[in-house]
Parts: structure tokens; C-alpha cells; sequence
């Protein structure tokens, strides 16, 4: 089908509208690629306006030795080389600093050759964007550096962490850029470089027909996992009942949409309707 013939269901287009930035599959979308959208958000966390990107990819997994295994929301690359771990984070628990600890051990599993030099190792950054504030200090951002504590001194391994509160609403250059995160209208958003991309996904034909083929392959895989659940459990699906209660729940709890289709393993469709019945 070609893209002059692509009508969108109604109802995809109304759960494409209540996409966030703050959830990790638009978030992944639109970043994709997009070395100005990330551009913008280091140089806001970093508080400079020098950081040139050169790559960015999204969706990257790595696995250890012993096959544990972990899927990078962003990656991205500067021109000096370092390297930056950009993850969306709504639970707490998946913001764990043992978390940070995996996915610096897995980046740098994969940056670093057999040859190469201790002292030409990579600067890595890996930031948590959360949906709270998980540590409760009431700030934007936590940098966490490692000390030598009996000196009070760095340990420079260049191996850092950021936490930054999603929920922080300051009026600064980072209070407006979480104010996007959680703005679901490209209308209202702050940042242009953010606005755009949100649009081109939520109303442009091309950006449209690849959120509606995301939809799908989420609903796919949801489906997948619940028949390899029902054959384990005797049984080949839930039971329709006990899946639009999930979804319902989920709705009510601001649950990402993208993720209450792969749970509940209801269509877009359905969900629309559901989300319109609880209002």
C-alpha cells in the first residue's frame, strides 16, 4: 500500500495523539537517528552548547558472557568519542544504580577491543531520565561520580551516571524540556526540535503509517508471549475478560500505551474504546 493510499483507523490516531516522549517506545521513534533531537537534550544536561552528535541508534541490545542480556533505549556517540546511554525510565525499579552498573559493563563489552589501551578507553555517560523523583531530593539531576573516599577525591575511571527528575517543572532550559517529555501536543511544546519530530509521527502520512505498523507488531508480540504462556499454563489464551480488566487497570494507572498493548494483548482499537469509557 502506498502512502497516498494509508487511512489510519480512527482509533489508532487517537492513541498515536496520547503518545509522550516520556514513553520509551515514542521516545525510542523519535529519536531514532535524529542527531538534533539529542544534540538538544545533552547540551541541556550538560549546560553546554559545544556537543556536536555524530550517531545515534536506538533499540540496541548486548548481552554478557553469561547471556544476560539488555536493550539500550539510545546510544549515541559525539565527535571527542564519548559515548552516551540515554534511557527512559517510568518505574522505579528499572532505574536501580545497579542497573546503571549492567549497562555501563555491557557498553563497555561492546566499545572496547581486545587491543585497545586503558588510558584510550571511552568516556561513557549513562543517564536515567525518570518519570519521578526516585531519590526524593527535590533537584533536576543527580550526577553520581565514584570517590576515593579516605582522599575525597575522584576515582576518574570516566565512567559516569545521571539521574535526571522527570518531574522537575522549573522554568529553566530543563524544567521546559521535561515539560515537553510530558506533553503529549507538539503544539505545546517548547523545543522545536522536539515539536517537529513529535509531529511527523503523530500527524505526517509517512510518520503516521510507522507508529500504526509499531502498534501492530507490539499487539503481535503481546500475542506471542500469551500463547507461549498458555501452553505452558495448559491453555492457549487468557481469557478475554481478564485481559480488558488488565488494560482497563493500566489505563486508569497512566500506564504507556505501547505497553498496554503488548500486555493486555487487546487491539488498538479496543484500548481507544476502553480509554474512552473510563474518561
Amino acid at each position: 500500500m502506498s502512502l497516498l493510499e494509508f487511512a489510519p483507523p480512527k482509533k489508532y490516531l487517537e492513541l498515536i495523539e496520547q503518545f509522550r516522549l516520556i514513553d520509551d517506545t515514542f521516545f525510542d521513534v523519535c529519536f531514532d537517528g535524529s542527531n538534533e533531537c539529542m544534540q538538544l537534550l545533552l547540551r541541556i544536561f550538560f549546560n553546554r552548547d559545544d556537543i556536536m552528535i555524530k550517531e545515534v541508534v536506538t533499540q540496541r541490545s548486548a548481552q554478557n558472557l553469561y547471556g544476560r542480556s539488555a536493550r539500550f533505549d539510545v546510544i549515541a556517540v559525539d565527535n571527542d568519542g564519548k559515548i552516551y546511554n540515554v534511557e527512559i525510565q517510568r518505574a522505579n525499579e528499572g532505574a536501580t544504580p545497579k542497573r546503571a552498573r549492567f549497562n555501563h559493563s555491557l557498553i563497555d563489552s561492546r566499545e572496547i577491543n581486545k587491543g585497545t589501551k586503558y588510558e584510550n578507553f571511552p568516556e561513557v555517560w549513562v543517564i536515567f531520565i525518570t518519570e519521578k523523583d526516585i531519590f526524593g531530593g527535590k533537584i533536576p539531576m543527580y550526577h553520581i561520580e565514584p570517590i576515593i573516599q579516605e582522599l575525597n577525591q575522584p576515582f576518574e575511571d570516566a565512567a559516569h551516571t545521571i539521574y535526571v527528575n522527570g518531574s522537575y517543572r522549573g522554568t529553566n532550559a530543563l524544567g521546559l524540556l521535561m515539560q515537553d517529555f510530558f506533553c503529549s501536543d507538539p503544539r505545546q511544546m517548547h523545543y522545536p526540535e522536539l515539536a517537529q519530530r513529535a509531529d511527523f509521527f503523530k500527524h505526517k502520512n509517512k510518520g503516521v503509517k510507522a507508529m500504526c505498523e509499531l502498534m501492530q507488531k507490539l499487539q503481535d508480540e503481546g500475542r506471542a508471549e500469551g500463547r507461549a504462556e498458555g501452553r505452558a499454563e495448559g491453555r492457549l489464551e487468557g481469557r478475554l475478560e481478564e485481559r480488558t480488566s488488565m488494560a482497563i487497570n493500566m489505563l486508569r494507572d497512566n500506564e504507556p500505551i505501547d505497553k498496554i498493548i503488548k500486555y493486555s494483548r487487546l487491539s488498538p482499537e479496543r484500548i481507544a474504546e476502553l480509554a474512552e469509557q473510563i474518561r
